[in-house]
């Protein structure tokens, strides 16, 4: 089977990605909703309350949000990853999760207060 891709103007995504945007989705959320400690730290309702809100705010088809499996950053979480833009967020609670939907997905503008920023690779406080 063949891929296929689709190019959408998408304004705020920084150079050299300002023009266009492969694949299906303007957005691909990911929740961490497994591992040793996102699931106790409340991933299951962040999860919920992105994927509700695409939904209210009309984005499904543009956002996609999905359950994910361990990051790798157990300690930090819970943890949202938002490609194509490349951008971790860790302590995620419902409230911040609202903040990534309001801001980031529809806005354009990633939650820096949120932001993780770690260097490559495994990061875990405490391993599985």
């Amino acid at each position: 089977m063949v891929a296929s891709y689709k190019l959408i103007k998408v304004p705020h995504l920084p150079s050299p990605f300002s023009h266009l945007i492969v694949g299906q989705y303007k957005h691909h959320v990911f929740v961490c909703t497994s591992g040793k400690t996102c699931p106790t730290q409340g991933s299951k309702e962040v999860h919920e309350v992105l994927k509700k809100g695409v939904a209210e705010h009309g984005l499904k088809g543009i956002v996609r949000v999905n359950h994910s499996g361990c990051m790798n950053q157990c300690g930090h979480g819970p943890m949202v990853v938002v490609y194509p833009d490349d951008v971790w967020y860790a302590g995620v609670d419902q409230e911040s999760a609202r903040r990534i939907l309001e801001e980031h997905l529809i806005g354009g503008v990633p939650v820096e207060s949120c932001r993780h920023v770690a260097p490559p690779g495994d990061n875990k406080l405490v391993n599985d």
